[in-house]
């Protein structure tokens, strides 16, 4: 068991899994990637994550979808959403659903750091 945080990156892009997991690594974190909402809560690093980047639209399981399951498991992770068509009905409801961020396509790394640092001062405290 180790203290530096698991982010767990959920994306149906590759290159964005990849960009993103790069960006992770270089802030110092642990970074695990999925293809997709089912493969992450089908892992075993579900249990370890420190908090969740994942993207919005992706087929079978949403990432808005993956908020809403992980609530009713009580599963208290935070979650930034990442996403290529920010809709302002879908940032509000994730957001009131207790989203750390909401970013658009393509996001700049100090953006993702802040609400990544902000992710994890929530599920500290």
């Amino acid at each position: 068991m180790t203290d530096i945080p698991v982010i767990s990156i959920i994306d149906d892009d590759a290159s964005v899994r990849v960009a993103t997991n790069t960006l992770v690594r270089s802030l110092g974190y642990i970074a695990h990637t999925f293809a997709s909402a089912e493969e992450f809560l089908q892992s075993s690093d579900v249990a370890e994550t420190s908090c969740i980047v994942t993207d919005v639209q992706m087929p079978d399981m949403s990432g808005v979808d993956l908020q809403k399951h992980l609530i009713r498991k009580k599963l208290k992770l935070p979650i930034i959403f990442i996403t290529a068509f920010p809709e302002e009905k879908i940032r509000t409801e994730v957001m009131k659903a207790g989203a750390i961020g909401f970013l658009s396509k393509p996001f700049d790394g100090p953006a993702l750091a802040l609400c990544i640092d902000a992710a994890l001062a929530s599920h500290a405290g």
